[in-house]
């Protein structure tokens, strides 16, 4: 038996999907190793602490608020000391979300305890005390198999491998103070910008729409937007190629060298299906593909595909969306 300690991702004062992705992962390390308890740290300015329902809801014994006006952006420095402090009060496991913020803070927090990391897992089990976990290995070419044996062990998991599921707990929190002053930060965020703003973020979209260059033009992005607003709950995406050509802003970039995503659905529209873009989306439960390229490789990943022209296929697909959600 080992408890887990898992760090909450925050936005705005927010908690992110991921930190629910990252406490249903941590619920069941905890429970494959024998039942531990799972211990939560949130972070946030003053109020962040009113905002942690839902980790109890999703499986947290306890949540660690730490509340100071220094983190009210991310502090890697001060996070990484009150994290390995905890740690190295008695966890057998310590859980990150692999997002921008977790890939930097987790290797922080290996380094200062020099201890093991398995990085962006896709999955993971408890064989003999230790972490066998499951990693994409080679732009998504080969899925490799990465074994912790030491204690405390640190793991991230990839944003969407594990769906939030309900597990629910009293609520039980508990004030805690930074190890390191985090005013006294030499790393300092001093602003969020976020693309897409006022719609849904790739991480947390469970659908979905992402185009490239087959769309021949920025403005025929607007077909990939009329599916996205169709289905109600989608965000759309793009290959580096169409960033790269300042059709979308480079937030929008999924692949090797963008953002990694695990939506429900992946309308993939235009897009030939280069190994750097698959190895960004291709752990995605459902892939569409539409290319006027019957031999295009994104067909093998594809669970569905269209063999036709984007023009022609996307409207009507669209219209066929709206439809069906009429119906109910």
């Amino acid at each position: 038996m080992a408890n887990v300690l898992v760090f909450a991702e925050t936005r705005a004062g927010e908690l992110r999907k991921v930190a629910l992705e990252a406490v249903t992962a941590a619920r069941q390390l905890a429970e494959q190793s024998g039942g531990g308890q799972v211990h939560v740290v949130v972070a946030g300015a003053a109020g962040i602490g009113a905002k942690t329902a839902p980790l109890a809801e999703h499986g947290a014994d306890l949540v660690l608020v730490l509340e100071h006006d220094g983190f009210a952006q991310y502090n890697p420095e001060a996070l990484t000391a009150t994290l390995a402090q905890r740690l190295a009060s008695g966890y057998g496991y310590a859980l990150f979300s692999a997002t921008a913020q977790g890939r930097d803070l987790s290797p922080r927090v290996a380094a200062r305890l020099g201890c093991g990391l398995a990085p962006d897992l896709t999955g993971f089990s408890v064989e003999g005390g230790a972490v066998v976990g499951q990693h994409f290995n080679m732009n998504g070419k080969t899925i490799a198999t990465l074994t912790l044996t030491g204690s405390p062990a640190i793991l991230s998991v990839r944003p969407a491998a594990f769906q939030p599921i309900p597990a629910p707990r009293p609520l039980a929190t508990e004030a805690i103070t930074s190890a390191a002053d985090p005013m006294a930060s030499r790393v300092k965020v001093v602003e969020l910008k976020q693309g897409n703003t006022g719609k849904i973020d790739l991480n947390d979209a469970p659908v979905i729409v992402a185009g490239g260059r087959g769309l021949k033009a920025a403005e025929h992005f607007k077909l990939c937007e009329d599916l996205a607003e169709a289905f109600g709950n989608a965000a759309v995406g793009a290959t580096r190629a169409v960033t790269d050509e300042g059709w979308r802003p480079h937030s929008d970039q999924i692949g090797q060298t963008g953002r990694n995503v695990s939506p429900n659905l992946y309308v993939a529209v235009g897009i030939s299906g280069a190994i750097q873009h698959l190895a960004g989306m291709r752990t995605s439960k459902t892939i569409v593909a539409i290319n006027k390229d019957k031999d295009a490789p994104i067909f093998k990943v594809a669970d569905y595909g269209i063999v036709g022209d984007v023009f022609e296929v996307m409207p009507a697909l669209t219209e066929a969306v709206k439809a069906a959600k009429a119906q109910g």
